[in-house]
C-alpha cells in the first residue's frame, strides 16, 4: 500500500508597504528607521513585498529622475502592481467615513486607497499609521512598531 504524501504548501505573505515605511528606510529616519528596515526585511523573508502606484507617486517627490528612484525602490525588491477598480470604491467609502466622524477635509484620498488596495487583495501592510488603517480597514493585517 502506498502512503499518500501531500505537498503542503506554506503560505507566502504579501505586503503592501506603506510610503511612510519606505520613506523611513531612504531617509534613514533618527526615529523610524531602524524599526522599517527591519519590518521591511523580515516580511521580505516571509513573502512578497508590493508597492501601487500611489505609493511610487508619493515616494517620488524626492528625487529628480524616475532612473533615481527606479535604484532606490527597485522593481526586485518592491513588485509594482495596479491599483483595483474595487479598491477606488472602497477608498471613497472609507474616506467618506472618516469625513462623517470629522475626519480633516485635508486627509487625501490617496492614504485611503492604500488601506483599501491592501483589503480588496487581502495583503497585510507595513506602517506606522496604525489608527487609520485599523479603524476604516479592520480586516487588514498590520505590521506596525509596538
Amino acid at each position: 500500500m502506498a502512503s499518500d504524501r501531500r505537498l503542503q504548501l506554506v503560505p507566502t505573505a504579501v505586503s503592501l508597504v506603506d510610503t511612510c515605511v519606505i520613506l523611513d528606510i531612504l531617509t534613514a529616519d533618527s526615529t523610524w528607521g531602524s524599526w522599517s528596515a527591519s519590518a521591511v526585511a523580515d516580511a521580505r523573508d516571509r513573502g512578497e513585498l508590493v508597492i501601487n502606484p500611489i505609493i511610487y507617486a508619493e515616494v517620488s517627490v524626492g528625487f529628480e529622475r524616475t532612473e533615481d528612484l527606479d535604484d532606490a525602490v527597485p522593481s526586485t525588491d518592491f513588485r509594482r502592481e495596479p491599483l483595483p477598480y474595487e479598491a477606488g470604491f472602497l477608498a471613497a467609502k472609507a474616506l467618506l467615513a472618516y469625513r462623517r466622524r470629522g475626519g480633516a477635509k485635508t486627509a487625501p484620498l490617496p492614504d485611503f486607497y492604500i488601506g483599501a488596495h491592501a483589503a480588496i487583495a487581502e495583503y497585510q501592510v507595513i506602517t506606522r499609521d496604525k489608527a487609520r488603517f485599523s479603524t476604516y480597514f479592520p480586516t487588514v493585517e498590520l505590521l506596525t512598531p509596538t
